[in-house]
């Protein structure tokens, strides 16, 4: 292998040359095969991540008038509640995890129909997840309690979270697949918006401009016509 910039410079020009025969189209599928090789490695190197979820249930405690419907608006408030500090401080001593790693991982869904929060936690490892999953609700439960004698609403456990077998986060497969969608769409986009040859270039207006000189014959038709 040599060093010498002088030997290195024709073949920089040769690989240039090569390049630049290569068809345009050509540029859609490495752009493509571009993509999906930055996302299978994205997908490779990304730990993976496990989501486990727990729910509970409102339900009225009998000791006011409050009924099902009365249940199901205090769901909904429940489920806003569940991301605050007034739950998440509590839920961090049985999580192990502190309040900011709480408000991360955790996310609340609730249902327009059924008095239920569904708490999901997000977590590296398929135990964490579960622990932080129950702890929410578990904490939750318990400032549902600390009220349930002047709403006349009470939280009860519907479902523990259970130890997730697979990961949740995309698969190397999925993210290549991604990838390779993503790159073949700017390749495709880069195509379109590559510039276009004009018809006034610079060869074609000397084409034309060696077209418009007579020749000898129709010089000679131009006198004759005139005579």
């Amino acid at each position: 292998m040599t060093d010498n910039p002088a030997e290195r410079a024709p073949l920089w020009d040769r690989a240039r040359t090569r390049l630049g025969r290569l068809p345009v189209w050509a540029l859609v599928p490495a752009a493509t095969l571009t993509g999906a090789l930055a996302g299978g490695a994205y997908g490779l190197m990304k730990p993976p991540q496990y989501t486990a979820t727990s729910s509970v249930v409102a339900v009225p405690n009998g000791t006011t008038e409050a009924d099902c419907t009365d249940a199901l608006g205090f769901a909904q408030a429940y489920g806003r509640v569940a991301t605050q500090l007034a739950v998440l401080g509590d839920a961090q001593m049985w999580a192990g995890v502190p309040v900011s790693t709480l408000r991360d991982s955790v996310e609340v869904a609730t249902s327009p129909d059924a008095p239920m929060v569904a708490v999901s936690a997000t977590a590296a490892s398929p135990g964490q997840a579960v622990d932080i999953a129950n702890a929410v609700t578990r904490a939750l439960v318990n400032e549902a309690g600390y009220a349930k004698e002047r709403t006349g609403i009470r939280l009860e456990n519907l479902s523990r979270a259970l130890r997730p077998s697979e990961p949740s986060s995309a698969s190397p497969g999925l993210t290549a697949l991604v990838g390779a969608s993503a790159g073949g769409l700017l390749g495709g986009l880069a195509l379109l918006a590559r510039p276009r040859r004009r018809p006034g270039g610079p060869g074609e207006d000397d084409d034309l401009g060696r077209a418009s000189v007579p020749g000898p014959a129709g010089a000679a038709d131009a006198q004759e016509t005139r005579g």
